[in-house]
């Protein structure tokens, strides 16, 4: 299929925009139905703990220091000190110069390391640059690489340049596994997030992603349960399954429950799992944790329960 498919510009561009137009009426009203769905404390619990190992719990600031992602990393691996029942987060999300500090913190504990490269968050960089950055992450010890797209040459309808870039960083990932970022708010309308969602599926992505949190508009739960619908359809097309991960402005167990109630409503089973499905966030697990111990003892804990990120 692919290799009908990239052959040229005009190729991708004659699959891209044959893809069917998304309804955006429809599409935000499907995501407003679902997360008005109710739950009961049993499932509340299990989902609240779901969450919980999908978490790539991040850090992406210039003022990132050692120390900084060894207490993010001990906070993923034992995330309430005083209930050991808590589960593990599913990654540590740094910069590439931080993969080796995770990557020594995480031993042996089967959390992954996940890096951002390709010149993130904006992307504007030549392609020898990203790939030495995706290297770089890698060699210093990164299970997942989490790249952007070229927004620019993707609105411009360059669909073979930024085919070419994923599969190229791709092979340099080596087995790490590869998120593809596509910046959601910065594409504009639901038909380019169908297209870029089909373009990195088809160019080899392991996980479609939202967006890098650095924007004003990230992850919402129309674009997200467009691309839950694209994955679906891939699936069907090809028979290979690719994750998805939402990233940026999910921050209360609240929002993170609607989400999941959105991937089993639209996938089922097959993607509740971290090997499919994943949140991006800095602070939604303080508000799981939170969440849990509400349920668990019927009160609120103070102000002091959780670190804060």
């Amino acid at each position: 299929m692919t290799s009908e498919i990239a052959t040229s510009d005009a190729a991708l561009r004659r699959h891209l925009h044959g893809l069917p137009g998304v309804d955006a009426v429809g599409l935000e009203a499907r995501a407003a139905t679902l997360g008005t769905r109710s739950i009961k404390t049993t499932a509340k619990a299990y989902a609240i703990d779901l969450a919980i190992s999908m978490i790539d719990l991040t850090t992406l600031e210039g003022a990132d220091t050692p120390g900084k992602v060894r207490a993010l990393c001990a906070k993923g691996l034992n995330p309430d000190p005083t209930d050991r029942t808590a589960p593990r987060v599913a990654a540590i999300c740094v910069y590439p110069d931080m993969a080796a500090v995770a990557k020594e913190a995480l031993a042996g504990s089967g959390v992954h390391v996940a890096s951002v490269a390709t010149a993130f968050p904006a992307g504007r960089a030549a392609m020898d640059v990203k790939l030495a950055d995706t290297r770089e992450a890698v060699a210093a010890g990164a299970d997942e690489i989490d790249m952007v797209i070229d927004r620019g040459a993707f609105l411009a309808g360059r669909y073979l340049q930024v085919f070419e870039e994923i599969q190229a960083v791709k092979a340099a990932c080596g087995d790490a596994h590869l998120k593809v970022i596509f910046e959601n708010g910065e594409l504009a309308t639901y038909d380019n997030i169908r297209r870029a969602s089909w373009l990195a599926m088809l160019a080899g992505a392991d996980f479609i992603k939202t967006s890098t949190g650095k924007v004003a508009v990230n992850a919402t739960p129309p674009n997200t349960l467009l691309m839950l619908e694209a994955v679906r359809d891939f699936r069907a097309a090809t028979g290979r399954q690719v994750g998805v991960k939402p990233a940026g402005g999910i921050r209360t167990a609240k929002d993170a429950i609607k989400y999941l109630v959105m991937v089993n409503e639209t996938l089922g089973d097959d993607w509740l799992s971290p090997d499919w499905f994943r949140f991006g966030a800095s602070s939604l697990l303080n508000d799981l944790l939170m969440q849990r111990q509400k349920l668990t003892t019927g009160r609120y804990s103070g102000p002091d329960y959780v670190t804060v990120d």
